[in-house]
C-alpha cells in the first residue's frame, strides 16, 4: 500500500512541473484560440493586457459594501459627487422589494443625487439626563429607535432643502441602506 503512495509523490512534482502556459491568441479567422503553443506558430495574433486608461486607479477595486459608517459616508458623498444613482442604489439592501417599489426608488434616487449634498448625518439619540432625584427614565420605550442616516439635500429651486431618511442594516458583515422615507 505504500508503493502507490511512494510513487504517486515521486510523479507529482514532475507532472506540475510539465504544465506549460496557456496562450490566449486570436486566429486568423478572427475568433480566439486558446493554446499550449506560442501564437506565432499557429499563424495567430497574441491577446494582449488591456492598457489601464490615464487617470483611472490601478490600485484597490471599488469598494463593494460599506463596512464602517464613514465608509458609507464616502460612498454617498462619491455618488453625489459623481451624480451617480447606480452607485448610491449600489450602497441599498434591495431584498423585499418589489418591481415597482424598486423601480419608483432608482427614479427616486436618480433624481436625489443630481441635487446638492448639504449634508449627511447619523443621528443618535442619547440617553436620558438622570437626577439624583429621578435615576430611572419616567417612560421606557420597548425597543431603542433604529439607527438611520438622514441626507440634507437642496430642493430642485436651489431655495431650501429636504432631508431623506435612510434605515442603517447590518447585514454579511456590510453596512447598506433602506429607504424609510
Amino acid at each position: 500500500m505504500r508503493l502507490p503512495f511512494a510513487l504517486l509523490a515521486v510523479a507529482l512534482p514532475v507532472v506540475a512541473g510539465a504544465q506549460t502556459a496557456i496562450h490566449h491568441c486570436i486566429g486568423s479567422s478572427g475568433n480566439p484560440v486558446f493554446t499550449d503553443q506560442p501564437c506565432a506558430s499557429m499563424q495567430a495574433s497574441p491577446v494582449r493586457a488591456s492598457p489601464i486608461p490615464e487617470g483611472a486607479p490601478s490600485s484597490a477595486p471599488m469598494m463593494l459594501c460599506a463596512a464602517t459608517r464613514d465608509d458609507l459616508r464616502q460612498g454617498v458623498i462619491e455618488a453625489f459627487a459623481q451624480q451617480d444613482a447606480n452607485r448610491l442604489a449600489g450602497l441599498m439592501l434591495w431584498n423585499g422589494y418589489g418591481k415597482g417599489a424598486a423601480i419608483a426608488d432608482i427614479e427616486m434616487l436618480a433624481g436625489l443625487v443630481r441635487q446638492p449634498l448639504l449634508g449627511i448625518d447619523f443621528p443618535g439619540t442619547p440617553a436620558p439626563a438622570r437626577s439624583a432625584a429621578a435615576p430611572y427614565p419616567a417612560t421606557v420605550s420597548a425597543a431603542p429607535p433604529a439607527p438611520m442616516l438622514v441626507l440634507d439635500v437642496a430642493d430642485r429651486t436651489g431655495t431650501g432643502a429636504r432631508q431623506w431618511h435612510f434605515d442603517l442594516v447590518h447585514r454579511a458583515g456590510c453596512l447598506w441602506l433602506r429607504n424609510a422615507d
